[in-house]
């Protein structure tokens, strides 16, 4: 007889707790009077069809310094094609597991097998703070699930003593020293050791400077615990934002530049009807909703969610891929939609991990007041930006009419003459040997290879909007080459 989920949590649930004798170390056995360090082993098995969550209870008494968990898990041979096992692992204090993440005190998916918490430190992923007693919950995430279920094992080792003095919590800064109105160069999309990352806030906020970036966003799988380990590594010439990467069942999304310390769930799919509350969670944080790479095959990965919550949309993730060219023409595809009323700016990011990642590879150019939170978010929201495979390419592309009217990427050149003349200009450096193309709501009408600037003409009644794009050699026949950059849309017509 098939299982209701509620019945698949409860059955895995209860596997779990009923492998739950508390064995006691050899250190605590030697003196049960007074215990230093207990250790409980937890047991179950998920199996197939069971929930994406599953939560096991874990009691905390009175007087605990530190806690410290590790887990594995069977990996069974699988036939081809079949998923392997692959579970992930967070934890939720006594405050509970309600969505919402009131109670949340760390993920780390399945990038780490053990971690710890005390008041005033904890591994990366997971937030210190006081280790309050009640019922805490070890929350696993069965990812993907072999036939035969996920068989696992959990170790907690408790230890008793005075806790630390908590640290205090420290944020980068919403402002650094800029140059005023200007082109800022960013990568909002950015993982360290806090997720499943290789590289220290420090040391990416010297692979940014680097790749001459003027601001980058955290972007932690589930978990906002970098956002206190940034507040050095800016200093004053990189402005860091802080926000997560949403990693949902059906799609992941940024949230960009929310308040320092905001936390926003994942733990629901686009059938929930729910991702409206968490986007707007987001928003009130003062941060962008950005949907990020739409069309990548990973399981789960791909967006389902539909775009109308979204502030932007990651068209380009890390080096170019044919996932990106389909993000990229259906992006276009909501442009020919929109009519310059509501439309969504396409932003360019790394999506870096480890090496042979590349911080800054591609970026966002932005034009923005100053060097600021608010200054690079309204640019961002307002599209006035472009993305470029790296520092070294520049790109300018205006629209201008005989009368005086002009307008850059991102605005909106009015004329209540739909047959007004309006003369677009672009011109790159850094994209040698480049074909340079325009893009209209009637498709690619302008092309000239091996060119650094171009001039064309056309009115309103033709075009709705014109965007830039700078492409390299094809490498694939009858597929255009990988881009070097291209931009937001220049709108025309009242």
């Amino acid at each position: 007889m098939a299982l209701s989920r509620r019945a698949l949590l409860a059955q895995a649930t209860a596997a779990a707790t009923s492998a739950a004798p508390h064995s006691v170390t050899a250190a605590a056995a030697a003196s049960e009077a007074e215990p230093t360090t207990t250790t409980t082993t937890l047991r179950g098995t998920i199996p197939p069809g069971a929930p994406d969550f599953v939560y096991v209870p874990l009691e905390v008494p009175p007087g605990i310094r530190e806690l410290r968990v590790s887990y594995r898990y069977d990996k069974p041979a699988t036939p081809p094609g079949t998923p392997g096992n692959a579970l992930d692992i967070g934890l939720f204090d006594q405050r509970g597991t309600a969505l919402g993440g009131r109670g949340f005190r760390g993920w780390s998916g399945g990038a780490r097998s053990e971690f710890f918490l005390r008041a005033d430190e904890a591994t990366p992923g997971y937030l210190p703070g006081p280790l309050e007693p009640g019922r805490w919950h070890i929350a696993l995430g069965p990812y993907t699930v072999a036939p035969q279920g996920v068989a696992y094992e959990i170790t907690a080792s408790l230890t008793f003593g005075e806790p630390a003095p908590a640290a205090p919590a420290h944020h980068p800064p919403e402002r650094v020293p800029g140059r005023g109105r200007a082109w800022y160069r960013g990568d909002c999309h950015i993982h360290s050791v806090h997720s499943d990352g290789r590289r220290t806030p420090a040391e990416i906020a010297g692979l940014a400077r680097a790749a001459g970036l003027d601001f980058i966003n955290t972007s932690e799988h589930n978990t906002n615990s970098s956002h206190t380990d940034w507040s050095d590594a800016g200093a004053e010439n990189l402005l860091v934002l802080t926000g997560e990467e949403i990693t949902t069942r059906t799609g992941h999304v940024l949230a960009v530049g929310t308040d320092p310390g905001t936390f926003i769930d994942w733990r629901y799919r686009s059938r929930d009807g729910r991702f409206e509350r968490f986007a707007g969670a987001v928003r009130q944080a003062g941060g962008l909703v950005v949907p990020a790479h739409p069309h990548a095959n990973c399981i789960g990965c791909a967006w389902k969610f539909g775009f109308g919550e979204a502030d932007a949309v990651e068209v380009w993730n890390g080096p170019w891929t044919p996932d990106d060219e389909v993000s990229l023409a259906s992006w276009d595809a909501t442009l020919r939609a929109a009519r310059g009323d509501r439309w969504l700016p396409a932003l360019a990011h790394s999506d870096y991990h480890r090496d042979p990642d590349r911080v800054g590879g591609p970026q966002t150019v932005v034009l923005a007041d100053d060097l600021s939170r608010r200054a690079i978010l309204a640019g961002l929201r307002a599209g006035r930006a472009y993305a470029a495979e790296s520092s070294a390419v520049s790109v300018d592309f205006t629209a201008v009419t005989p009368r005086g009217g002009h307008a850059g990427i991102g605005e909106r050149l009015r004329s209540d003459d739909p047959g007004t003349e309006v003369l677009v200009r672009l011109s790159v450096a850094g994209a040698e040997g480049c074909e340079l193309r325009l893009v209209t709501d009637q498709g690619v009408v302008h092309t000239e290879a091996g060119a650094t600037s171009l001039e064309w003409r056309t009115t309103p009644a033709r075009s709705g909007y014109v965007r830039a794009e700078v492409r390299h050699p094809p490498q694939v026949p009858l597929l255009p080459g990988p881009p070097a950059a291209f931009t937001n849309p220049i709108w025309l017509g009242s």
